[in-house]
């Protein structure tokens, strides 16, 4: 057991911001976590001291609460800086040491931005005649002068496009990709960068760096658009030394061509080396372009830099291509870190990206119309290759092809770059079997991929658009490995003004670019519009934070009350004739070529989701105090529950469409009487066992189908079906050498062939939301009060899985659960945050505990029902039953 450590906050955050960054509020809520074991702890009252140019002030509250505590002063000022300590007591007189932390506010008003927006007069900068063609990259500079640095300096930036600021040289900040990509028509992130070290007294020079990005550049299947919210791009910025504006984006800047001829999210970048410092013998004016009406928001969820991966090995195919595995599939970019030994001016070196080679070759197809292509075009200078990345793109890819690279290549030459959003991690999972872990591992660098800067779908092919119902199914599970509060929370706010202008339908991806594309196929669709309701509501599990239920609401109601096209028995209806529902999207039954083709009935999954999302918005208002809302909700579930039931269930319980997620939603979603469900379980075994513990379920199926068998004295075949090798099934995905979740089960087929479906991605982290069946049921971590105020700690072993580990970083600190199996022994160590408890539920022992660590010893008995046995209807096949 771990010995006792002194009682300590570890963390002061404002507004759920990351500690020490600037905030975009003027009385910012104020968290603190904890560290240490000490025993039975929980805050009896909190002091706070807060520094302010007007001088000292100081508070005692008496309360528990440590998270979202009130603002304590007076509004801030934009661009105040305050100190802030923060010492927490406890019930039994032991108090924590004075924690203090720096506290910043950004640009507060709109009339805070005194810069223009602005961009080069030059035909390079303009939209040519055909709009599919890109425009190219420029840059936008100026000079001044310094007499003193005698305050803070900090550079305020946002950009129609993408953008990169240098101040003498330096690139400011760490963060990449900025401002990112949002519903640019209502909200533009902003960047606020402490630049105080990069300037000098005397001559300075500021320079802008602006592409297409996601606001002008092509997006969409199906070949795509450009423009879709401008055909100019350009800069604002301006520089701040205290309270005073030094330098801001006018008339005065200049404009020059940058050496980028192209760079677009797509099809990648291409730099011409022999550019490099002339592009100022070129210079233009600039434009004033009219200043943004989207609202400015200091962005909360930074994309950076995370991580470094080294190539694993060089590899030459049949057809003589040089190609760089790099043995995780990933996202973001490469770096070079040696150029090639030889270099001829005009010579092209080309680097395609994929996620899987086919028949030795570097597989492309599934990248569909992205070219995912970098190109540097030579110079004379050697050195530009080192340290060279692109600036304006990202990659998905495990692999890359080179070409035009002459000379030996080693390993160390180029390694990846691992770009995301920059979340703090909060959730580890491991256990005694090493496939279930490598699967943990894959869904964990899915949603890396796949975080950036919204929660797309893909981040390889002509797509990676932020859909709505990846992001519902998948939530639970992405808001215990990381803090995810700060990007989803904004990224709501997009869905909620964007649903607001699609008359009360949240767009099937968020921003929505399929609406400006394809206004007609903006259709509501249950699961994917439900992200409206359920998203909120599983960050307020998470975090704790109800402010996030009370912003969205108006979103919720929308939802139900205008955006859902109902029958006169209030189930779903169609809008049109040709309104469909995907139902269980990629369901393994349905044919490559229609995903939505399964074995559910799509109005059977959309019903079985209204009403569950009713009873949820009933239980939402309720606890904001919409008691007129809540009763109303109530009332209609309970309608809605009777009519599905009539709709769909049998009086005995066997569901019309005879398939594990008809019956898998109807369990979860409690749509059954007592009686039925009996019926209803029965069939779903007798279902899972005729499988022979293949995975049979879609969007809609997969996320619940462990978990239900789970609760319902199933588990067994829950962990059968998590062991199951065979395709389709997670381990098969992993058995092929996955290192991310596939968008189908057999993305690869077995014979190493590439699925021939046109949608076919090797990274896409939906059906990795099994990853919550790790966490709760295998691990035995769940909340039972928002934010983890309160917790379940019930591990509940089976299979062939002998030992897990799971730990959470919660709002108030670290919670672990470590459990193994040895001589008919199950021994559990836990780890209980200050200020919070746990209900323990092992074995015969259910107690509820404070804070510290614990162990527990309990009688095990394995489970006699395992191995399952399946149920095999052929006479002539043989029996293919591997458990992993």
């Amino acid at each position: 057991m771990p010995s006792p450590t002194k009682l300590v906050i570890s963390r002061l955050t404002f507004e759920n911001y990351r500690e020490n960054s600037a905030v975009g509020v003027t009385a910012p809520r104020i968290s603190w976590r904890f560290a240490g074991s000490t025993q039975d702890w929980s805050q009896a009252s909190y002091d706070i001291r807060i520094k302010r140019s007007f001088g000292t002030e100081e508070c005692h509250v008496v309360s528990s609460k440590s998270v979202l505590v009130p603002w304590p002063s007076a509004p801030l000022n934009s661009c105040e800086i305050v100190s802030v300590s923060v010492k927490a007591n406890g019930t039994d007189d032991i108090d924590t040491p004075w924690y203090t932390t720096q506290l910043e506010a950004a640009l507060l008003a709109r009339s805070d931005w005194r810069a223009e927006a602005i961009s080069i007069v030059s035909p390079a900068s303009r939209v040519s005649s055909d709009p599919q063609q890109p425009s190219r990259p420029f840059l936008l500079h100026r000079t001044f002068e310094l007499k003193d640095i005698d305050k803070p300096a900090r550079l305020y930036a946002t950009a129609l496009g993408i953008y990169e600021m240098k101040i003498n040289g330096q690139v400011v900040g760490t963060q990449v990709l900025k401002p990112g990509w949002t519903s640019y028509d209502h909200r533009l992130y902003y960047q606020a960068c402490d630049v105080t070290s990069l300037l000098k007294i005397g001559h300075n020079t500021i320079e802008g760096h602006i592409a297409e990005g996601w606001y002008s550049g092509r997006l969409g299947f199906l070949g795509g658009k450009r423009n879709l919210w401008g055909n100019r791009n350009g800069l604002i910025a301006q520089l701040m030394v205290g309270d005073e504006v030094i330098i801001k984006t006018d008339s005065t800047w200049k404009g020059c061509s940058s050496p980028i001829l192209f760079s677009g999210i797509y099809d990648g970048e291409t730099v011409d080396a022999r550019l490099i410092g002339n592009g100022r013998s070129n210079e233009f004016e600039v434009d004033i372009l009219e200043f943004p009406k989207a609202k400015l928001v200091l962005d909360k969820a930074p994309i950076r830099r995370m991580a470094e991966v080294e190539a694993k090995e060089i590899i030459i195919t049949p057809s003589g291509k040089t190609i760089l595995d790099f043995g995780q599939n990933l996202v973001g970019w490469i770096k070079i870190n040696n150029g090639p030994c030889q270099i001829i001016a005009g010579d092209k070196i080309t680097f395609t990206h994929a996620e899987v080679l086919e028949d030795q070759e570097l597989g492309i197809r599934p990248l569909r119309a992205a070219k995912c292509q970098d190109t540097i075009i030579c110079g004379s200078e050697r050195s530009f290759f080192n340290g060279w990345e692109p600036t304006f793109t990202f990659h998905g890819f495990r692999y890359i092809q080179i070409e035009g690279w002459n000379g030996e290549m080693e390993l160390s030459d180029i390694t990846a770059i691992v770009v995301h959003t920059d979340m703090e991690k909060t959730g580890w999972f491991h256990s005694s079997h090493a496939l279930i872990n490598l699967l943990h591992e894959n869904v964990v660098w899915g949603m890396k991929g796949n975080f950036v800067g919204v929660p797309t779908d893909c981040p390889q092919r002509d797509e990676r658009l932020g859909w709505t119902g990846d992001l519902q199914v998948f939530s639970k599970t992405a808001n215990f490995l990381y803090d995810t509060n700060l990007m989803l929370s904004g990224w709501l706010e997009d869905l909620a003004v964007e649903q607001a202008t699609n008359n009360g339908v949240p767009p099937m991806v968020v921003p929505d670019v399929i609406g400006k594309i394809y206004p007609q196929a903006d259709m509501p669709l249950a699961v994917w519009g439900d992200v409206a309701v359920l998203a909120p509501l599983a960050l307020f599990e998470a975090f704790g934070d109800s402010k996030i239920l009370s912003r969205q609401y108006d979103s919720m109601r929308q939802w139900l009350k205008q955006g859902i096209p109902r029958r006169e028995n209030g189930l779903w209806g169609q809008r049109s004739p040709d309104h469909i529902q995907l139902g269980d999207w990629l369901d393994p039954a349905a044919p490559p070529d229609f995903p939505g083709d399964g074995r559910t009935d799509p109005l059977l999954v959309a019903d079985a989701y209204l009403v569950h999302v009713t009873r949820k918005m009933a239980q939402i208002s309720r606890l904001l105090d919409e008691e007129e809302d809540a009763n109303s909700f109530e009332s209609e579930y309970q309608d809605l529950k009777q009519k599905y039931s009539d709709q769909y269930v049998s009086k005995t319980g066997r569901t019309v469409s005879d398939s594990q997620t008809a019956l898998a939603l109807s369990l979860d979603f409690d749509l059954l009487s007592y009686d039925q469900r009996e019926v209803a379980l029965g069939r779903l075994d007798e279902l899972v066992r005729s499988n022979v513990f293949k995975v049979a379920t879609g969007f809609a199926g997969t996320p619940i189908i462990l978990k239900v068998l789970a609760d319902n004295d199933r588990l067994h075949l829950a962990y059968r079906m998590l062991q199951e090798k065979q395709c389709p099934s997670w381990l098969y995905c992993v058995s092929m050498g996955a290192t991310t979740v596939w968008e189908r089960w057999d993305s690869m087929r077995p014979d190493g062939t590439i699925n021939p479906g046109e949608m076919t991605s090797f990274n896409h982290y939906a059906l990795g939301a099994v990853a919550s069946f790790m966490h709760s049921t295998i691990g035995g971590l769940s909340p039972l009060e928002p934010g983890w105020k309160r917790f379940l700690i019930a591990p509940r072993p089976g299979g062939t899985v002998t030992s897990a580990e799971v730990r959470h970083l919660c709002p108030y600190g670290l919670i672990r659960c470590s459990w193994q199996l040895e001589n008919g022994k199950m021994t559990v160590d836990i780890s209980v945050p200050p200020n919070t408890r746990a209900k323990v539920d092992i074995g015969n022992i259910q107690v509820e505990v404070g804070s510290g660590d614990r162990r527990f010893v309990v009688e095990y008995d394995v489970d006699p029902r395992w191995p399952p046995k399946p149920i095999y209807h052929s006479m002539t096949i043989p029996l293919i039953d591997e458990i992993a």
